[in-house]
């Protein structure tokens, strides 16, 4: 079925459907491929400032195509949790599940009964790649010292160059010695942090590892098209971007390894005008720190990794090589002395504290040992590693989560790699799996312990909850791509699922990037906390000022920790309601609640990379991740039989649907094939144990 052409359906949904949609039913505002599974929310507010509201929805429901209003599906509702209030929503609620409908085109889900109507969604089997292509456009807005000219930037956010005025970012001069030009340096380049306009080098580390790590997981999601300068130089326009920020930590390293930890102005009335081209104040740069030495050496390492095997860019990787070395053998000295520098930042430079304890610090020299020792094979890296990985957070407490990404990412890869140690390796893999499939948590795979879907523990939901939010989800589908779970299938739908929270499966039935109506938004974020964007300017509100924010910026998410009690929303919430659609300064300090920030964007952006290349299509490899075995599924796809080249040897195989329900399960032996023609058409998880030897392999099929 042709796909509707996404700016008619825009202007369908705006004129015809905008004032009908309802605040009870929550879908992904953007779709569903056709084999995914596709479950509408109803929510009847019991707690929190819609407490007043009431929805009792109709025993049953129905999709409707949004062209026609003609009726393509009706099922039941299932009420959650026997009708039990919601603790984190404070909504008790219902679920609609449409994922039988596999119709391509444009639709929403209607209760006839109350004539309420979701949001607009496309069923389709690409999806998601606007979004991503707004999303990722987000860094070029933030861009520092670059002009936002058309036609790369769109009318409403076009402005001039920006902090390359006298004693700005290309004559920049220390903070403690400001009167002396000798020490002035270019330090131009790289994005603006967050909601203001200042760049600091610790706090780029988990960001820039987010979307490295999003090219490498999900290379076919990104493309040269994002229409920044460098689209069409045969780079995916995400490495230019992560170039963009690269280059600038090269000018904040120094030759001996010691790298500076920020930079921007020294008072919080300076550098505050919107948009970024109007400001003309000073700015700084402050001392050199253990912390952004050890960052750099991170990031640096990483990023060579990947640059080193694009054509044309192999010089680019050896100067990331070299300056990754440099910065690991200055740190390591201060390390070995335990002098590592915890207070650094005196606050001289607003606003943010850039300071990392001396944990912190280790966790990303024990990172940057890992990239470095697959980078360069000196066993000097390699030693660091063995010496010290059994000291990270996670090894110590057997805790894989949302908040040591850095570090458990460099374990996991060292899990990976063909030169490691094979003890560490399963020790590191037993840790994560005992962890995902013991599940002490509740954020490991498939529960209904969330009315929408998407649980993370309270302690997740603070200042910036949306990132969190999205590494929980980029989490479960690492350790389902692994191999480090009992369940793939159910930390595969878990993902799922933190993706719909982002596109409006919440409480507010809100996407929670800003303003993205003409990529197929209904209801969006309307602020953000950017000094650009800020209260009172043009770029105030998505809908009710000249020109709204930029779109595609993701927000801090909800905030129960809010410190302004006296406004209500977000404080006095239920923890999911702890949100406000807003962008006022002290004393509301919006900034905890709508600010958007390079480390939430890109958290979001490694999440959605798994779902941008189009209907995930299963190869014919399986894996075994504990020894880095593979078989392969003889024919995939296949109508009637499929079979395995596995060994001689009896076997378990289970065979699950996409949303993890077994099929199949059965005993095989070695290459025996298995039927499969009496299957529905679609995809299938499949999970081989060898009963002799203990293999594990785990892919996907799918059935004609």
């Amino acid at each position: 079925m042709r796909r509707i052409p996404t700016s008619f359906l825009f202007i369908f949904s705006y004129l015809f459907l905008r004032a009908q949609v309802s605040p009870f039913i929550h879908v992904d505002q953007f779709g569903y491929y056709p084999g995914m599974e596709k479950v509408a929310v109803l929510s009847d507010p019991q707690e929190g400032f819609n407490a007043s509201e009431s929805y009792v929805p109709s025993a049953t429901l129905e999709v409707k195509n949004a062209l026609n209003d003609q009726t393509v599906f009706s099922g039941p509702i299932t009420e959650f949790n026997n009708g039990e209030t919601d603790a984190a929503s404070g909504d008790r609620g219902w679920w609609f599940d449409f994922t039988a409908l596999e119709t391509d085109g444009s639709f929403y889900v209607y209760d006839p009964q109350n004539d309420e109507r979701s949001a607009v969604f496309e069923i389709a089997p690409v999806l998601f790649k606007n979004v991503m292509e707004e999303a990722g456009r987000m860094f070029f807005y933030n861009r520092c010292n670059f002009p936002k000219s058309a036609p790369f930037a769109e009318t409403n956010w076009t402005d001039g160059q920006n902090f390359l005025h006298p004693l700005q970012d290309a004559n920049c001069r220390f903070i403690d010695d400001p009167d002396n030009a000798t020490l002035e340096k270019d330090l131009s380049g790289g994005w603006f942090d967050a909601g203001d306009y200042n760049k600091y080098v610790t706090f780029a580390e988990g960001a820039l590892h987010d979307l490295l790590w999003a090219f490498e997981e999900s290379p076919n999601a990104f493309f040269d098209d994002w229409n920044i300068p460098e689209s069409g130089n045969g780079l995916p326009d995400l490495l230019d971007e992560i170039k963009w920020e690269l280059d600038w930590l090269l000018k904040m390293t120094n030759a001996d390894g010691s790298v500076h930890i920020k930079m921007g102005s020294q008072n919080f009335s300076e550098n505050t005008y919107s948009p970024p081209s109007a400001n003309f104040d000073q700015r700084f740069y402050g001392p050199t720190c253990t912390s952004a030495s050890a960052a750099v050496a991170n990031i640096f390492a990483h990023a060579a990794l990947i640059f080193q095997n694009i054509s044309g860019q192999e010089n680019y990787a050896e100067q990331l090589k070299l300056n990754a070395e440099n910065a690991f053998n200055y740190v390591e000295p201060f390390f070995n002395n335990g002098t590592l520098e915890e207070n650094c930042d005196d606050g001289s430079i607003v606003a943010g504290d850039t300071d990392r304890n001396e944990t912190q610090q280790i966790e990303s020299l024990i990172a940057a040992s890992v990239y470095l020792f697959e980078l360069t094979g000196n066993n000097n890296y390699h030693q660091f590693f063995q010496n010290n990985y059994a000291a990270t957070s996670t090894m110590t407490n057997g805790f894989w989560g949302a908040d040591v990404v850095v570090v458990q990412d460099a374990l996991l890869r060292y899990t990976q790699i063909s030169n490691g140690i094979y003890f560490i390796q399963n020790e590191i893999a037993q840790s994560a799996t005992a962890d995902v499939n013991n599940n002490w948590n509740g954020y490991f795979g498939w529960q209904e312990n969330d009315l929408y879907r998407s649980f993370m523990p309270t302690w997740s939901y603070y200042w910036g909850s949306n990132r969190p939010k999205a590494a929980y989800g980029s989490l479960n589908h690492t350790m389902a791509d692994l191999g480090f779970t009992n369940d793939a299938p159910g930390l595969l739908r878990k993902a799922n699922e933190h993706l719909h929270y982002f596109h409006g499966v919440n409480p507010l039935g809100t996407v929670m990037l800003s303003n993205m109506y003409e990529k197929g938004g209904d209801r969006c974020v309307n602020e953000i906390y950017h000094t650009w964007f800020y209260d009172g300017t043009e770029y105030d509100h998505a809908l009710n000022s000249p020109k709204g924010p930029a779109p595609g910026f993701v927000t801090g998410g909800p905030n129960p920790t809010f410190s302004y009690t006296q406004l209500s929303p977000p404080a006095g919430q239920p923890i999911l309601k702890s949100y406000l659609d807003f962008n006022t300064g002290w004393p509301e300090s919006s900034w905890e609640i709508s600010e958007p920030a390079i480390y939430y964007q890109a958290a979001y952006i490694r999440l959605l990379a798994n779902y941008v290349s189009g209907e995930p299509i299963p190869t014919s490899v399986f894996e075994n991740k504990k020894t880095f075995q593979e078989i392969t599924a003889i024919p995939n796809p296949a109508s009637d039989f499929v079979s395995f080249n596995l060994n001689a040897g009896n076997y378990g195989l289970i065979v699950a649907d996409i949303n993890g329900k077994t099929i199949k399960q059965l005993k095989i032996n070695g290459a025996e094939q298995i039927k499969i023609a009496d299957l529905m058409p679609g995809i299938y998880f499949v999970k081989i144990i060898g009963t002799q030897r203990g293999e594990e392999f785990f892919g996907k099929i799918i059935k004609e």
